[in-house]
């Protein structure tokens, strides 16, 4: 279900929600109401058939541990370049990650994900 609302800057916007209630999206501010309501229709018009954009770190497969592993002083050392192609990354010196690069992930691939 799409709520049409008001919010604290008094700017329209609109909330989508699961039918348990939970809001599952808003929408950013609109200047009028006829505009929300487009913007309403265009969420309906591309949702079904848009790309997933995976921005996630890459992470090993094996091990069950939601915590990153441990960073890998030897590997900070290296230069980027010494990384073989297509080796995930590696926590940096200070455990930072940074976010893997953006990649398309089709439709119905399994990989499902609400913002």
């Amino acid at each position: 279900m799409f709520e049409v609302f008001i919010d604290e800057d008094e700017c329209f916007r609109f909330r989508l929600k699961a039918p348990d209630g939970t809001v599952v999206a808003v929408s950013r501010s609109f200047p009028d109401k006829p505009a929300a309501v487009s913007g309403i229709s265009a969420v309906r018009e591309y949702a079904g058939m848009g790309l997933i954009t995976d921005l996630c770190p890459e992470v090993p497969v094996h091990g069950s541990s939601a915590a990153p592993p441990a960073p890998d002083t030897r590997q900070a050392t290296r230069s980027p370049a010494d990384r073989p192609v297509g080796a995930p990354r590696r926590a940096s010196a200070t455990g930072s990650y940074r976010p893997a690069a953006p990649r398309r992930v089709p439709v119905g691939s399994g990989l499902h994900k609400v913002a």
